[in-house]
């Protein structure tokens, strides 16, 4: 009975949580945030407590405490120490280095699912490259890469900080869209990109946009930064444009594909890399501009200790079971 009244009381006070984040947004403070994160883990104590004392939670609590662990972070002052790793600090000193004016060509080869991860990467990407006044190519080898591309530039178009930024499509930065054919496409964009991109992203053909108009192939490109989930994406990248036309890249990928692009870091093919939600984290604190990388982060930690406090927790229960079913019959503790 008090594990029910415990679970209703818990999806309770998320609900009510989520109305007034819907009906008013609020942020709790750092004093609220530690109050709630010490309440959480004395709940997680008692349940271990009541575990130990042979009374088990179903899985509907565990469920409970996951969504309250996903969900929470986002509406509290928590700041999670991120340190900047190697290869994300190579990335941002590449882009650092290039003169107001490079042209950057930027591919988006992922889809909605793999957005949480590489989404952050793009918009902090064109923030950089916008601070830095360099020349933005957008183009996708999945179909709604440049969507994805689209809706990017839009929020950081959208921002304070680059409100009075005169920043406009055409000259300042493109959106070529969508072309099928995988590394093949890569292939003729070597020796010429306007043979595959006749008409950009919004039809417009490609001789009638300024910036991209005496581009010719790679050789005109400064930098090139992949973001990819899979197939095409950063190693095609890689064994195409970087080995045979020297094309300097960089990389963002989902954590599981991520480890693959290592041995092309270590061998100097690729200048930087950032790697899952983590990646996206390190690099909105290398370039001072915190957003949903940080966010996602500081959730994804949280929900990470929930699940492992119920490892710890269902290893209690299982040890316990098995002590019980082997004690002999008439024996008492």
């Amino acid at each position: 009975m008090l594990k029910q009244i415990l679970v209703y009381a818990l999806i309770l006070a998320l609900s009510l949580i989520g109305y007034f984040v819907i009906t008013e947004p609020i942020i709790l403070g750092p004093t609220a945030s530690m109050v709630i994160i010490i309440l959480i883990a004395l709940v997680l104590l008692y349940i271990l407590v009541r575990t130990i004392m042979g009374s088990f939670v179903g899985r509907r609590t565990v469920f409970t405490f996951v969504a309250i662990a996903v969900i929470l972070p986002f509406f509290m002052t928590v700041d999670q120490p991120i340190k900047v790793s190697p290869e994300v600090q190579q990335l941002y000193d590449a882009v650092m280095a290039l003169r107001p004016g490079s042209k950057v060509l930027v591919s988006f080869d992922y889809d909605p699912p793999s957005a949480p991860e590489l989404q952050p990467m793009a918009e902090s990407f064109f923030a950089l490259c916008i601070e830095r006044d360099l020349k933005i190519i957008i183009m996708g080898l999945w179909p709604q890469g440049p969507q994805q591309a689209d809706l990017a530039m839009q929020t950081i178009l959208r921002e304070e900080a680059f409100a009075g930024k005169s920043w406009k499509y055409g000259t300042d930065y493109v959106n070529l869209g969508f072309q099928s054919g995988n590394e093949f496409v890569i292939q003729r964009m070597g020796g010429e990109i306007g043979s595959m991109f006749h008409n950009d992203f919004y039809g417009t053909p490609y001789d009638s946009l300024p910036l991209v108009r005496n581009i010719k192939n790679f050789s005109n490109i400064d930098f090139s930064f992949n973001l990819s989930a899979g197939y095409p994406g950063s190693v095609e990248w890689v064994q195409v444009a970087v080995d045979r036309y020297g094309l300097k890249m960089g990389a963002g990928n989902t954590a599981v594909q991520a480890p693959q692009m290592y041995p092309y870091l270590r061998a100097g093919q690729l200048t930087g890399l950032l790697g899952g939600l983590n990646g996206a984290a390190e690099f909105e604190k290398v370039t001072g501009r915190k957003a949903k990388g940080t966010r996602f982060m500081v959730s994804q930690s949280f929900s990470h200790v929930v699940v492992i406090a119920f490892i710890i927790i269902g290893n209690a229960a299982f040890f316990l079971g098995e002590k019980r079913r082997k004690k002999p019959e008439g024996e008492t503790s």
